[in-house]
């Protein structure tokens, strides 16, 4: 009778144990060049809500001019 793998097991068996770091060590956020990129382009929009509540993102420059 065959024995059959659990999806995880296959995994482990494909790649090894998955490495253990020290979890008592703070989490390291870098930002890299194209995370400040992405953060000047989303600066230039801004967050929507209408009567439903469903929100979606504008352009600054698309608002009047009160708004901005």
């Amino acid at each position: 009778m065959r024995q059959h793998l659990h999806p995880s097991s296959w995994a482990r068996f494909l790649f090894g144990p998955a490495t253990r770091g020290d979890y008592s060590a703070p989490v390291l956020h870098t930002h890299d060049d194209f995370e400040q990129a992405s953060e000047v382009d989303l600066a230039g929009f801004e967050v929507e809500t209408d009567a439903h509540g469903h929100r979606y993102a504008v352009r600054r420059e698309d608002l009047p001019k009160e708004q901005v």
